[in-house]
């Protein structure tokens, strides 16, 4: 099975660059294993969306979504838990 590339919206790319290094090089890895597997153990699909995704790295969370058509993971949000899931932030 090839490999899913992995992209970013400028805005999951821009909350990522505001974090701690230590916090970014985690997540980093975390979503570069996405690229094998975009559904890892772990991984939950989100309630009421078609193809959004969520893992968990600590005590922040990256949304993405999966286009198996194109084979990409798409990082749609990054953020600490207690702000994620906010409606409009």
């Amino acid at each position: 099975m090839p490999g899913y590339a992995i992209e970013f919206l400028a805005s999951a790319d821009r909350a990522l660059r505001r974090l701690p290094v230590t916090i970014q090089r985690r997540i980093i890895a975390a979503v570069d294993r996405l690229a094998d597997n975009p559904r890892p153990r772990g991984s939950a699909k989100l309630a009421g969306e078609e193809d959004a995704w969520r893992i968990r790295v600590g005590e922040y969370r990256v949304l993405y979504e999966i286009e198996d058509d194109r084979l990409v993971v798409l990082v749609v949000r990054v953020g600490h838990r207690k702000d994620l899931y906010r409606r409009g932030g």
